[in-house]
């Protein structure tokens, strides 16, 4: 029932995304290898990035999210980059193109690109993942939302990332866990195997790099959200962070008046 839930509620948000006319007009820029990173950019004012999450791209979490609404008339440029392998972005078939922390390379890259001098940012399911390794990396970030997320990504043998990747690269066969993520990427042509490669070269970051992070940052999640663990143990390994619980799970919360207004408020704060 979860899996096939997981895959409804996807696919709902790319039908309500289609029936809007994808009203996003796409950019690109070569990044550090050369690979074309596509993004959207929007408004005027403060930076904003927005990271989605695994199999979908920037349009399916975010182009007609409250999220960006909000953020839009509350006076923000809101950049929203499909990361590689995904969505519009060049999807390089070499495993290497996916090892070294190449997205969070892309995504630095995107924000020299754009000439930000600092940025606030919003990281989403796996993108909170990507978000955690890019805290580490670029000092520019004043501000930075963890969504849908716990602590375990931090244990390099996640069950998770291992079955998802595992199934993905064609080393194992569908389970409960990943069946759902599965029909949803055979339904769309997704890319297994770069798929595969996302989750085998996911970057990392040890506990005790969240403990050394110093920007100012909130965990939200849905109040029914546990899929990636719990978010109350993210905020107690994040020094200066606030913890948001709201309304919806994980499939839901993302879409949210509610998620978008306290993310917003955050962001406002002096």
């Amino acid at each position: 029932m979860k899996q096939s839930l997981w895959a409804s509620i996807l696919t709902l948000f790319i039908l309500l995304s289609a029936c809007s006319g994808d009203p996003n007009h796409y950019e690109s820029f070569h990044s550090f290898d050369d690979t074309r990173i596509a993004y959207t950019d929007e408004g005027s004012g403060e930076f904003v990035l927005l990271i989605h999450g695994f199999i979908v791209d920037g349009s399916i979490n975010f182009g007609s999210s409250e999220l960006k609404r909000e953020l839009l008339e509350n006076g923000y440029r809101v950049i929203v980059p499909d990361l590689r392998g995904n969505g519009r972005s060049d999807k390089p078939q070499d495993e290497e193109a996916y090892m070294n922390d190449a997205e969070i390379k892309d995504l630095m890259a995107l924000m020299d690109h754009l000439g930000a001098e600092s940025y606030m940012t919003v990281g989403y399911s796996r993108g909170a993942i990507l978000l955690a390794n890019l805290l580490t990396k670029d000092d520019r970030i004043t501000k930075a939302v963890f969504g849908g997320m716990g602590l375990e990504f931090t244990d390099p043998d996640w069950y998770r990332r291992r079955e998802f990747g595992d199934v993905f690269a064609g080393r194992a066969e569908p389970k409960t866990l990943t069946q759902g993520a599965v029909d949803y990427a055979r339904a769309h042509n997704v890319d297994f195997t770069i798929m595969g490669y996302l989750q085998d070269h996911q970057p990392e970051t040890t506990i005790e790099e969240l403990n050394s992070i110093q920007t100012e940052t909130l965990v939200i999640a849905g109040e029914e959200d546990l899929d990636n663990g719990d978010p109350a143990e993210l905020h107690e390994q994040l020094p200066n962070s606030r913890l948001s619980i709201v309304s919806g799970d994980h499939m839901s919360v993302f879409n949210q008046l509610d998620y978008a207004e306290e993310i917003v408020r955050f962001f406002g704060e002096n």
